[in-house]
């Protein structure tokens, strides 16, 4: 047993009493009074596990002395200042493939319910408007051309998923993946330019950071559908919102947000978009799986001094 400090929040948070029967457990949430918590923690913390919308910078860190390991309950690690924890010895480890396929299922949902039009129509019937014509027709969605930006655990998920609607998938990487079936594009610009549905699945860092701008939304063209389940930084959110009011692409599927929990009024208002609260990741079975993730790296950390699902 060991004593971990658990900062913010999780989506589940009784699986966190599954890591309370194995560990102590010190709470920094929202409206903590954290520094009670981080005098009681810092002459005995060893490790650290990250919730959401909470920072881990190294301000912290300096207060944890013996802090040697911080675990994230999710893929996404951009709450953490990775290069503050490797200039003091800390490992980062996160949980990427704990929320893959559940994820990736919510990225094909988000798409189908774009290009089928899906939410429309439910509102359709509800409003009782099926009563006085049939809605237009869409667009099929198998058959097409799917680009997944960043192929990590979540990308190739979402590969699979395209895959069995007889996709064409292409994906743009740095450099081409071994081994794998896919077109690849080193260039966001060219994937954008060569595919029907832009997926992101990259994670928030600064080369990310507002990439999916003005001129690869005016790419995937007119009847491009960009779906994100990655986090808000990684799109030109003013940019997304133009492309859409001007129709230069058809629709977006949005998991995430550059304010969240705050949504522009203008995306609520778009017919073409569906939104998301950030739960894309938030099932029972994920939550499962993050825990044990969670409790994994912390017990090899303790017991062998190694990393065992380090993010660099």
């Amino acid at each position: 047993m060991a004593e971990i400090l658990v900062t913010g929040r999780t989506a589940a948070e009784h699986w966190m009493e599954t890591v309370a029967a194995h560990h102590t457990l010190h709470r920094i949430g929202a409206g903590t009074d954290r520094e009670p918590v981080l005098a009681a923690a810092a002459p005995v913390v060893r490790a650290l596990v990250s919730g959401g919308g909470f920072t881990v910078d190294a301000a912290l860190m300096d207060r944890l002395p013996h802090l040697g390991l911080i675990v994230v309950t999710g893929a996404g690690f951009d709450r953490i200042d990775v290069a503050a924890a490797k200039a003091r010895g800390i490992g980062v480890c996160n949980a990427p493939s704990a929320t893959a396929t559940c994820v990736a299922d919510m990225a094909m949902g988000l798409y189908l319910a774009v290009g089928r039009e899906i939410v429309t129509n439910d509102r359709f019937v509800r409003e009782g408007r099926w009563l006085a014509g049939r809605p237009a027709t869409t667009r099929r969605v198998s058959h097409r051309r799917a680009g997944i930006w960043g192929l990590g655990s979540i990308g190739e998920e979402i590969a699979k998923r395209a895959t069995g609607f007889a996709m064409d998938v292409h994906y743009c990487t740095r450099r081409p993946r071994e081994g794998v079936p896919y077109r690849h594009h080193a260039r966001l610009l060219d994937l954008a330019e060569a595919v029907d549905v832009l997926f992101c699945a990259v994670p928030a860092t600064p080369e990310t950071s507002g990439a999916v701008d003005r001129s690869v939304l005016k790419a995937l063209g007119p009847r491009g559908i960009l779906v994100n389940i990655a986090r808000g930084s990684v799109v030109d959110q003013p940019a997304l919102i133009e492309a859409l009011r001007t129709g230069t692409i058809a629709g977006a599927g949005l998991d995430v947000f550059t304010d969240e929990p705050q949504v522009p009024a203008e995306l609520i208002a778009m017919d073409n978009v569906v939104l998301g609260p950030h739960a894309a990741g938030s099932t029972d079975e994920t939550w499962q799986d993050v825990i044990t993730a969670v409790l994994d790296n912390v017990d090899v950390y303790l017991r062998e001094g190694r990393y065992l699902t380090p993010v660099s």
